[in-house]
């Protein structure tokens, strides 16, 4: 894979996950079960397009944003556990790259 394919797929996750964060930070937004499984889905699908490269790197573009902004708006650290649907959605697009 080449260096170029690799940050064009880390801009995009980026860009997922601030998207995730705002969402799930804006007012009246209470679906913590589309927030996470957007991050498992997000994660997963870069981890798939890297070929199940780094999914540690993928699992960090789009689930840290989350609890970044939470931490940063509320002071709650509640919302740590975000990243942990990244991760396993990052896990799976390895195995799923791997397998295939």
């Amino acid at each position: 894979m080449t260096l170029g394919r690799t940050a064009l797929i880390a801009a995009a996750a980026l860009a997922l996950g601030i998207a995730i964060a705002l969402i799930d930070s804006s007012p009246g937004w209470d679906s913590d079960g589309i927030t996470a499984g957007l991050l498992f889905l997000g994660a997963g699908g870069a981890a798939v397009m890297a070929r199940g490269r780094q999914p540690w790197l993928w699992a960090a573009l789009v689930g840290l944003p989350t609890p970044i902004l939470e931490i940063l708006r509320t002071g709650n650290s509640g919302s740590v556990l975000a990243f942990v649907f990244a991760a396993a959605g990052a896990m799976a697009g390895w195995a799923i790259s791997r397998a295939g």
